[in-house]
């Protein structure tokens, strides 16, 4: 059942570039994403934590451990979607994220959503 419920969270994330909060010169690039989270199954799901790896450019690696997101735990019913943004300060104009939700489904069984690693980049920076 477990993997059937991992399989049936599509997260999707679309993500952009802060102009206004970020300082090239002073190496700092700020960037928003926004995370898409959709319950696909039959089985409502709450998530309960996150686990992200930001790596910037020069393969500097962060590691971020917490409850829910954005200071909450959503519960997602069947065919529900929960969206939120975020964002990350980076020391370069490219660099990656990926990681994974700790989520539970109502049966009591915990899985890991997995995120894929998506870009975070400058317009135009990257081809």
């Amino acid at each position: 059942m477990t993997d059937q419920l991992i399989n049936q969270i599509d997260i999707n994330v679309e993500t952009h570039y802060i102009e206004e909060q970020s300082l090239p010169e002073e190496n700092r690039y700020v960037f928003a994403y926004t995370i898409t989270i959709h319950n696909n199954g039959e089985q409502p799901a709450k998530l309960l934590n996150r686990h992200w790896i930001i790596t910037d450019g020069d393969g500097n690696t962060q590691e971020v451990r917490g409850e829910g997101v954005v200071g909450e735990t959503p519960h997602i019913g069947p065919g529900d979607y929960f969206r939120y943004t975020s964002g990350t300060v980076l020391e370069t104009p490219v660099g990656t994220m990926e990681g994974s939700y700790r989520m539970r489904a109502d049966d009591g069984s915990e899985f890991e959503a997995m995120i894929p690693v998506f870009t975070l980049s400058l317009p135009h920076t990257l081809h």
